[in-house]
This record gives C-alpha cells, structure tokens and sequence, in this order.
C-alpha cells in the first residue's frame, strides 16, 4: 500500500530543549536531502539506517542557514509506520520547530492528520487497531497501572487473546460447512450439537472473563469519577487539598466559601481519580452559591465514588442525614473530619447511617487519616487479586461494547442449541460473533470507523 509523504510537529508545542519533525513515506528521505547539509558531506541516501546525523536546514530559495538540527533516518519496514521515516530534532522554540516544518511542506510533504503515523502503521499491518488505541492510552495515563494496561494491550495481550477466540469459532464454523456441503463422507466427523456447545461455552466464557475486567479498565484508562460532598465547612476543600498536594481549593472558616466543582486528578494507590470538590449542599438564600450547589447535585448523580464528609466537632443536622439518604445504593466512603477538635457529633448514628460504607475518621489539618482513606478507595476497586501486570483489561468503551454485543450472540446460539435450532441456522449466529470480535482488532471493521477513531489522536503521533 502506498502514501503521499506526510509531515507534523511530533513533540508538544511550546519552549523546550528539542521538538522532532517527523516525515513518513516513500518521499521523506528525498525531502531531506533538499533541506539538509550535513556537516559529515555525506548524502542522507549513502548513510545507513537508524542512524543520527549532525548538520543544518537550508531554505532552498534563499540559501540560508534555517536552523541547527540532528536529523534521524530510519528505512522501511523496521519503523513504526512500515515506512521510511526521517525525523529533524531542532531546538524547542515555536518560531524554529515551525520553520523546519514549513520547509518540510514547501518541498513535497503533506500535513498529517491527527492520528495519520499510527493509522499508517495500522493499515500496514504493523499493528491491530486495538493495538493502534492503547498508543493513546498510554498517552493518556495517569497512572503506573494505566500505564501497564496500555503497554499490555500494545504488545498485542488483547489482540492475541481475540485472535485465538476468532480461530476457535472460524474452525467450528469451517466443520459446519464441511458438514453441510459434503453430508456423504461418512469420515468427516459430525458436527453435533455437543461439540458446538463446547465450542460456544468456551468462546462465552472468554468473552465473560474479559467483560469482568471492564469496570477496573474503565477506572484505570478514564479514572474514577470521585465526589467530595458534605455540608459547607467541614472540609471538604482541605481534603481535596491533602489528596493533589496542592492548595488548590480555597479553604477558610466561612461557610460556602466553594462556590462551584473543582476538578482535579490525583493518583491514590493506583488508582487515578478524577476528584471533585463541590459547593456544600444546603438551602441558602445566595443566588451564586445556590447555582454552586445546584451543580453539586448534578455531579453528585454522575459519581463512581462518594466521599461523604462530616464534622467531628458539630452535631449531625438533617441536611447531613439528608445526604445519606441522596447516595443510597452508591459506592460511598463517609468520613468523620475535624478529629482534632471537641466531639459533638454523636458516631453511633453515623455508624447506623453509613450501614455497610466504611467509615473512616480524620484530623485533615493534621494529615491524620488520610493514609487510611486512601487505602481504603484502592480496597473498594482494586482488590487483592487485581494486578494490571499479570490480566488482560478490558479498558476502551468500545471494545467493551462490542464485547456486550459478542457475548449476546454467542449466548443466542447456545439458546438455539436447546431449543433444537438446526446448525445450519445456529451458524448465522457464530459468524456474528466473529465478525464482533474481528471488529475489536480491525479485520471486521468499517473505514468510516477507523477514520473517526484516529482523528480523536493527538497530531504527530
């Protein structure tokens, strides 16, 4: 398959010790040679590959020195792309690694679009589409977890795993048609209804384990929606504060001070949470602070997580019994703040309000119990035998999805196999799975979709 020859800027834009241009494609090593000397005298063309050569960008118009670089020169196929591939490293200021590029697109480059290198690499066949998907997350994570999960998906963990599920059901399916086509050899093994089921509550079971994974996939690769609530000023901001290590939520002995979400990340015992820190829910009569708790409302139905915080030195009020009953049926940690203080708070009712959520006291002020508390979010969602290392996660929504889909029409054969559905008919179903589970990896899969999946990448990667 061949393209034109593409160019981006592949590093992020700003100040910097380097920034790279990268060029991919039958021309990169031509359009170099336009533009660079090196100091050496040799030719790009005469060196060898996966080398690193020390020189300077010439504007072939005006003859002049553009900028100092050292250029990188890589042949297809051993690239990430299958193609050949020339990156400039210049110095990392706006005005030079802009120049450098231009001069690239003045002389026979195109601009990649977002995603353009890894959706080369993908319709070259150097990696799956799943493969393709995890480069962004690995981009994106926000974790040693996530960070894991994305590696493993990149080595082709998922992919491996698909593609063997897809040779089960394309061998069980080619005994079908064998049976159906050539009833009369008496040596072809039969296709019987046992022998499908096996093969169907194999591939189920597969698919099952994988979807089981799906929710600590989802935490590790979006985060977990977490929601700090409580009436005003019994710290909530300070416990945002305590979690990023950074002070930023204004904190002060006035109610109400938080008037809107704050939204922060923060990574706790490998698990990356996406932290919110609301206005204090109450009534109250300040059109500002009332829209602050409206919004509090809002996100607070939209959570995965509920830290839900009480004052040790207040008595419980029915605006607080009132948020316990706002987070039934949720996962919720209740914490007990301002230990330090005096007690007033009467602990046997919390106990009684909070049932099965766990329970956890701290002096925030004093960095007391915020050890406990974050043990006690990686217990809640990570337990014991979760290890991104050693598992095949499930992370991107829309494998999970097709997943869903793959299990249901896997489940439908099964189904048919007890109503006594002839095979014939039952196939329909199997190569439906099939073609799901080719989907995730990109054998079954629409260009529309491909085009849409790598215009969400970020541009130069």
């Amino acid at each position: 398959m061949e393209f034109d020859t593409i160019a981006a800027i592949s590093t992020p834009m700003g100040e910097g010790a380097i920034a790279i241009v990268r060029l991919s494609g039958d021309e990169a090593f031509s359009i170099a040679e336009k533009l660079f000397k090196s100091i050496s005298g040799k030719e790009l063309t005469e060196e060898p590959s996966h080398t690193i050569h020390y020189g300077h960008m010439i504007d072939p118009v005006s003859k002049e020195v553009a900028e100092e670089v050292m250029v990188s020169i890589m042949r297809g196929p051993r690239t990430f792309t299958k193609e050949d591939v020339v990156e400039i490293n210049c110095h990392g200021g706006l005005v030079s690694v802009n120049r450098v590029l231009q001069l690239c697109l003045n002389n026979g480059a195109r601009l990649a679009e977002p995603g353009e290198f890894t959706k080369r690499a993908f319709l070259n066949g150097r990696i799956d589409l799943s493969q393709a998907e995890a480069v962004m997350d690995l981009i994106r994570a926000k974790t040693d977890r996530a960070m894991n999960v994305a590696l493993g998906q990149m080595e082709g963990r998922l992919s491996k795993l698909i593609k063997r599920l897809r040779q089960e059901i394309l061998e069980t399916l080619a005994q079908i048609e064998v049976n159906i086509d050539y009833p009369e050899y008496d040596d072809v093994e039969e296709m019987s209804h046992r022998m499908l089921t096996e093969k169907s509550t194999y591939v189920k079971k597969e698919i099952e384990k994988l979807l089981q994974t799906s929710q600590q996939g989802k935490i590790l690769r979006e985060g977990l929606s977490t929601v700090i609530v409580g009436r005003p000023n019994v710290g909530k901001s300070s416990l945002l504060n305590s979690l990023v290590q950074e002070n930023k939520a204004i904190v002060t002995d006035i109610p109400g001070t938080t008037r809107d979400v704050i939204e922060e990340y923060v990574n706790v015992r490998g698990v990356p949470l996406r932290l919110l820190d609301t206005a204090g829910i109450r009534e109250t009569e300040d059109i500002v602070e009332r829209i602050g708790v409206e919004r509090s409302r809002k996100v607070l139905k939209e959570a995965d997580l509920i830290l839900l915080v009480l004052n040790y030195s207040d008595l419980l009020t029915a605006e607080d019994e009132n948020l316990f009953e706002a987070v039934q049926g949720m996962d919720v940690i209740v914490i007990v703040n301002k230990t330090d203080l005096p007690q007033k708070i009467d602990m046997n009712r919390v106990y009684e309000l909070a049932g099965q959520y766990k329970v956890i006291t701290t002096a925030i002020i004093e960095e007391k119990g915020v050890d406990e508390l974050e043990q006690a979010i990686a217990d809640l969602f990570f337990t014991g035998n979760i290890d991104a290392g050693d598992m095949t996660y499930v992370s991107n929504s829309r494998h999970v999805a097709l997943l869903n889909q793959a299990h249901k029409a896997i489940s439908d054969v099964l189904e048919g196999i007890d109503f006594g559905t002839p095979i014939d008919i039952l196939q329909i179903d199997l190569t439906r799975t099939w073609e799901l589970l080719g989907e995730i990896i990109g054998d079954t899969v629409q260009e529309s979709l491909i085009n849409q999946l790598f215009s969400q990448f970020c541009l130069g990667k």
